[in-house]
């Protein structure tokens, strides 16, 4: 669930045994407790007493991936062990971010603004991701798809689920924002002996199945895997997504979809159709805290920049998604889907620079709730004068890099060189005096080197060269 970043801006067993069965030279002892997850698991979850938690890294988004016969692969894969989104990027594009808007997006080959001519009817936006893992069950370019549906009896519990017909996809629309063990899901595609996979999922998820990828190929014989991205941020337990709802709404029992929305707002649908709105300044910060997992404020893979094509809506104008193709595999899954999308323009307004200093200060140190007058006028200016579009996007990831970093730097400090990647801090530089003067550190390392090399050959069958988009 993509969250503002203040009030006023904007979770089969795993064991002890899945560690032990990685070399201990591998592990670095600070990483791991003894106890399983910090915050966001244990503290918050109702299996947070369960043994599948033991032996996990302290900082865990419950990705699935210890819960499968990938275990053995979390030392090398989990993002809160080591990023390793650099090295990936060069094995998946043939090089690295360029400066300007890659930096914050991740490397992409185009940007479109789009939106089903028809939209679904129960789906979160038009149902572009839905649909299109439909159409490539329904043309047979995969045989499966991994996804989330609901619990049932819940409306935003995740229940992960290997979809094999297109009935099973659409059936599955709709946000779940809470952590879900996704990638469990890949021993369901070996028992089912699936050569042709889908996978739909968060960054953190991602980055695991990219970091995961040879061994996927090499021990499920994977002919094909193609990736949908999800942008993501402060996903919760399902217990604390509980409780938020409880705390934003008059009536949180009949919410059927929500999201934080470009109008700097959050957009609660009921079942009988009326939207309820609350600003973001409107926040009950002080009954908040403490409900988001440790993971995701260390996380800083908002764009879900690992994926073939990610589909979001933080870039784009209200009623539309925000597409990113980034290789020529996502290329093509767009152009599955092409004949049933109208394609808009993605504007950029407003100067997301002007208000940062500003946001530091409040970062450093958190002002109290102001009167509601002013509230009321800073929600105005926000959707008049704030940033918009492409360059509201631009801020959101700004000033969640900047919250995750000075979380990172309070709770996880020893952590920071191995979780938070050089391409964070060449985003954020422009800001490193202001940042200096308010936290009374510089904002970069003393040294950020460059990307870390690549550890296994690159995939031949992966293009990295980029074709034009044909819309």
């Amino acid at each position: 669930m993509a969250t503002p970043t203040s009030a006023t801006d904007t979770a089969a067993a795993s064991t002890a045994a899945s560690v032990a069965s990685v070399p201990a030279a591998s592990l670095d002892p600070d990483l791991f407790d003894g106890q399983g997850p910090s915050k966001g698991l244990r503290e918050t979850t109702l299996l947070s007493r369960d043994a599948r938690l033991a032996g996990r890294p302290r900082l865990c988004s419950d990705c699935g991936l210890c819960d499968s016969q990938l275990h053995a692969q979390m030392a090398s894969a989990c993002v809160f062990v080591r990023n390793r989104g650099e090295e990936i990027e060069q094995r998946l594009f043939g090089r690295n971010r360029r400066d300007g808007d890659e930096l914050r997006f991740g490397v992409y080959q185009a940007m479109h603004a789009a939106r089903m001519r028809q939209p679904l009817p129960h789906a979160q936006w038009s149902g572009i991701v839905t649909s299109l893992a439909a159409r490539m069950l329904e043309r047979g370019e995969v045989e499966g798809v991994i996804t989330a549906a609901s619990m049932p009896g819940t409306r935003f519990a995740p229940r992960p689920i290997l979809a094999r017909t297109p009935a099973e996809v659409l059936a599955s629309a709709g946000n779940k924002p809470c952590l879900s063990p996704n990638l469990a899901l890949f021993d369901a595609v070996r028992a089912a002996g699936l050569r042709r996979v889908a996978f739909i999922g968060t960054g953190c998820q991602v980055h695991m199945v990219r970091a995961s990828e040879a061994r996927l190929q090499a021990d499920l014989g994977l002919e094909r895997l193609d990736i949908i991205g999800i942008p993501c941020s402060d996903n919760v337990t399902y217990p604390d997504l509980t409780y938020f709802l409880e705390q934003v709404s008059r009536s949180p029992a009949t919410i059927v979809h929500y999201e934080f929305m470009q109008d700097y707002s959050l957009h609660m649908r009921h079942e009988d159709g009326q939207v309820e709105r609350l600003n973001f300044i409107d926040f009950p910060m002080d009954r908040l805290e403490g409900i988001f997992p440790s993971a995701c404020l260390s996380c800083f893979d908002y764009a879900n920049t690992l994926a073939d094509l990610t589909v979001g809506y933080m870039g784009s104008p209200l009623g539309w998604q925000w597409l990113l193709v980034r290789t020529d595999r996502g290329q093509a899954l767009l152009d599955l889907l092409a004949p049933d999308l109208e394609f808009g323009a993605l504007p950029s307004a407003g100067d997301r620079r002007r208000g940062m200093p500003r946001y530091l200060q409040m970062l450093h140190q958190p002002p109290g709730k102001p009167p509601r007058p002013i509230r009321r006028l800073i929600a105005w200016l926000q959707r008049h004068r704030g940033p918009r579009g492409l360059e509201f996007a631009r801020a959101i990831i700004e000033m969640k890099s900047f919250r995750n970093l000075d979380y990172v730097r309070q709770h996880f400090a020893r952590f920071e060189p191995r979780i938070v990647p050089g391409h964070v801090y060449r985003t954020l530089a422009a800001y490193g005096e202001d940042y200096a003067a308010i936290f009374q550190r510089p904002l970069a390392p003393a040294a950020v080197g460059p990307a870390p090399p690549v550890t296994e050959p690159a995939d031949p069958s992966i293009p990295s060269a980029p074709r034009p988009p044909e819309y």
